[in-house]
């Protein structure tokens, strides 16, 4: 089974400062565990150019890409960086970095599709999955998974895609920006009643929101994933499967307060290959999303992978 592995130097130009959880360090505890477990021989590496302007609307306005671009030219230009809101920064590298970071979204979706792999993950920041079709919020200026679930049914022309998503916040962006497009159907959970504080009640029919009380360890939540998502998605059968892979449910992970550890990360991959080998010809694109605490993140990660390459 042959599993791409997309990652770029761009995407650790974005530096919202010290201490920030957001940080380039994220990528390089990645980097440092697939080397020292020997994981990144069984990975093959992928490139790709920037995102262009058309990839972009298919998940943002016009209006909100034009605010964006004037903020990261006057940043460019004047090398200060600049609060979007208090928790997210742009920086002189942050363009580069999130055109990186949709562009490789976008590669991984068509490599997929034409063969070249049987599925991919991009190890890319910054995030995505609280950008709204308007707004940046939440660490996330683009919404990479979006852009690529809307690439492949708008370009690629596939009819139904599925979009996972198993960050410990709620993708309340790639929510607003698929809420009510039948041809994308999305499944979460995330733990109740933390930022960005959405998600008990879906904006869509195509909405399938399990909303986890804090301290939620793994067994639960293996349930509630049989009981609920699965069933739906099996009903849904996509011919896709993009994951917002967060990684920060992991109890370990001081953003949120659920119980994870790899081995549940390594079921929820499990099952979500088992729908995609049924439906989808094993077609997976799964994109970094969270995960904080550099140690598990790496573990976690590196658990997603051995199952999405079968090592």
């Amino acid at each position: 089974m042959s599993t791409f592995y997309y990652a770029h130097p761009d995407c650790l130009g974005h530096d919202m400062g010290a201490g920030h959880p957001e940080c380039p360090q994220r990528l390089g505890a990645i980097e440092d565990h697939l080397l020292a477990t020997g994981l990144d021989i069984a990975l093959l590496r992928a490139d790709g150019p920037l995102a262009d302007h058309k990839d972009l609307t298919l998940a943002h306005s016009e209006g909100y890409l034009l605010e964006l671009d004037e903020v990261l030219q006057q940043v460019t230009a004047s090398g200060e960086p600049r609060h979007i809101d208090p928790d997210t920064v742009v920086g002189p590298g942050t363009r580069q970095a999130m055109l990186r970071s949709a562009g490789l979204a976008v590669a991984a979706t068509d490599a997929v599709i034409d063969g070249q792999a049987e599925n991919a993950f991009c190890a890319t920041r910054p995030p995505g999955h609280h950008a709204t079709r308007g707004e940046s919020m939440g660490f996330c200026f683009l919404n990479n998974v979006a852009i690529a679930a809307r690439h492949a049914v708008n370009v690629r022309g596939l009819e139904r895609v599925a979009i996972i998503d198993f960050d410990v916040h709620h993708g309340n962006g790639t929510e607003d920006i698929v809420a009510g497009d039948d041809r994308i159907l999305m499944v979460s959970f995330f733990q109740d009643q933390i930022y960005p504080f959405s998600g008990g009640i879906p904006m869509g029919d195509n909405m399938l929101n399990l909303a986890i009380p804090a301290y939620t360890r793994g067994p639960v939540l293996r349930e509630l994933i049989e009981a609920n998502w699965l069933p739906r998605l099996h009903d849904f059968a996509p011919q896709m499967i993009f994951i917002s892979a967060g990684f920060d449910a992991h109890r370990e992970d001081e953003l949120g307060q659920l119980g994870l550890v790899e081995a549940d990360y390594a079921w929820i991959t499990r099952k979500i290959m088992d729908v995609a080998q049924r439906h989808a010809q094993g077609r997976i694109v799964s994109c970094l999303e969270g995960g904080y605490n550099l140690s598990s993140l790496a573990r976690s990660v590196a658990a997603h992978l051995r199952v999405l390459a079968d090592v």
